[in-house]
């Protein structure tokens, strides 16, 4: 499948529209292929780290599939949930539906047959709509690719939408957050350890991240932890006037 896409210029090419939309015209944050790449590689490491967990995919429970598919499904979401913002930043989870389930179906042709191709491509429409914040997670791959997607947080990397060169409490977290890393836990699963410079970043972990993870099928499954390194804070503004 990771050939498919990569060998989809229709695809690359939503890609690249998705962030002029984002970046050019939005001024908010990176939503292209650098965008996908973090959240493929994070989405499979959170999914492999739960399935040695103990933890078992939904396609596994509910259809009776492998991990291997389980797989399959986050990689894919991830790589056609933000494509709707080459329509539209606003709502654009409906819009990746409408562009990805005949993408989704033919990146996956001579890989299944069905009945299982139609019951990935079903699986993966529903992670991509469900990384909205708001909306709730039916499958463990679908809570996957929403902590995943917040994940992409490091040093001005923020899923919080906010405009480029201005100082507020968006842009400042933005600035804060040096590193995340996905760990094996002790107590759950999965540890997310998070790296601030400065303690704004607090507002990134506990307004995206937290807030996500929250609404997601893996809550139970996961710790965060966010941790200040050095003595000092780096300073991320010299003046703020809020006029």
């Amino acid at each position: 499948m990771i050939h498919h896409i990569n060998e989809d210029e229709e695809l690359l090419q939503l890609w690249k529209c998705a962030n002029v939309n984002a970046v050019d015209r939005s001024g908010i944050s990176d939503h292209g292929e650098i965008h996908i790449r973090i959240v493929s590689n994070a989405a499979l490491k959170l999914l492999r780290l739960l399935v040695d967990g103990g933890v078992q995919p939904s396609i596994v429970k509910d259809h009776h599939m492998d991990v291997e598919d389980a797989e399959v499904v986050v990689v894919l979401a991830a790589c056609l949930h933000d494509i709707g913002i080459a329509v539209h930043r606003v709502h654009h989870e409906g819009y990746s539906l409408i562009l990805g389930y005949p993408k989704a179906r033919e990146l996956l042709a001579g890989i299944y047959e069905e009945p299982s191709l139609t019951i990935v491509a079903a699986e993966t429409m529903h992670a991509m709509i469900a990384h909205n914040a708001k909306e709730t997670c039916l499958t463990v791959e679908a809570g996957v690719l929403k902590v995943a997607d917040a994940l992409d947080m490091t040093e001005g990397r923020s899923r919080i939408p906010f405009e480029t060169g201005r100082v507020n409490i968006h842009s400042v977290s933005a600035q804060a957050v040096d590193s995340v890393e996905i760990k094996k836990g002790q107590d759950r699963p999965v540890k997310l350890v998070i790296t601030l410079a400065n303690s704004a970043g607090i507002f990134q972990v506990d307004e995206l991240l937290r807030h996500k993870l929250q609404n997601s099928s893996i809550k139970d499954h996961v710790e965060i932890i966010a941790r200040i390194e050095g003595e000092t804070e780096r300073r991320l503004i010299e003046i703020y006037n809020p006029q």
